[in-house]
């Protein structure tokens, strides 16, 4: 590991990798620090799109946005051209009908790779779905059954727990007792074991069914394996 005083840059990426052109495979999350070499070997790879802070890059300096005189320049295939004038590496981009982008601007100098600019942001939106996907918050949702409730009305229930709980919903499943019915609270565990195993290839049981009051509970977690 590099010491902060030999550090010309410490950067956090997501890191997507790509197959050949656009499909995202998997990713990793991590922090590393940089020194010059390390810089222009990491960037020099093809198959990985860096995304800086642990989010998406929305606005990378292109073209003559970059104020650095020079720039350490990975070409489009990945190849280390080294250092050069900024003047230069923009020509050598615009030569390829490409965009020079400045892809580590706090390393010394910058890191700059000439690549297709509207292939980036094409990526980057579909980056930025997928963020925006796992990050939705999860609920709690709730399905509501009675004592007298019949097999086919809670086979419905149970389609609708299923559809949450694979939207990676947890489910809280009350069923209520009226009058007498609370007499009977044996038999209503029973049938809420009998809706859990309706749903054991989707769901966990996060809480067993309690009683409160005139009431049983129980709560279903998505089965994530």
């Amino acid at each position: 590991m590099l010491g902060r005083a030999n550090c010309l840059a410490e950067l956090k990426f997501d890191i997507y990798r790509l197959p050949s052109e656009t499909y995202f495979q998997s990713e990793v999350r991590l922090t590393i620090r940089l020194s010059s070499r390390n810089i222009q070997e990491l960037f020099s790879h093809k198959s990985v799109l860096f995304l800086y802070e642990n989010y998406i890059v929305k606005d990378l300096r292109i073209n003559r946005g970059i104020r650095s005189p020079t720039v350490r320049l990975i070409g489009a295939e990945g190849e280390q051209l080294g250092i050069v004038a900024f003047d230069k590496a923009l020509e050598m981009a615009r030569e390829l009908e490409m965009d020079l982008a400045e892809v580590a601007p706090n390393a010394n100098p910058p890191v700059c790779k000439i690549l297709d600019y509207g292939k980036y942001q094409y990526h980057q939106k579909k980056v930025d779905t997928k963020h925006k996907k796992m990050q939705k918050k999860a609920e709690i949702k709730g399905v509501r059954l009675g004592f007298k409730t019949g097999d086919h009305d809670i086979e419905v229930k149970a389609k609708q727990a299923k559809g949450f709980l694979e939207d990676g919903n947890s489910v809280k499943v009350t069923l209520i007792f009226r009058g007498r019915e609370s007499m009977y609270k044996d038999l209503g565990v029973d049938k809420l074991r009998k809706f859990y195993e309706s749903l054991k290839d989707v769901a966990n049981v996060d809480m067993a069914p309690k009683s409160q009051g005139n009431m049983l509970i129980m709560i279903l977690t998505p089965n994530k394996q």
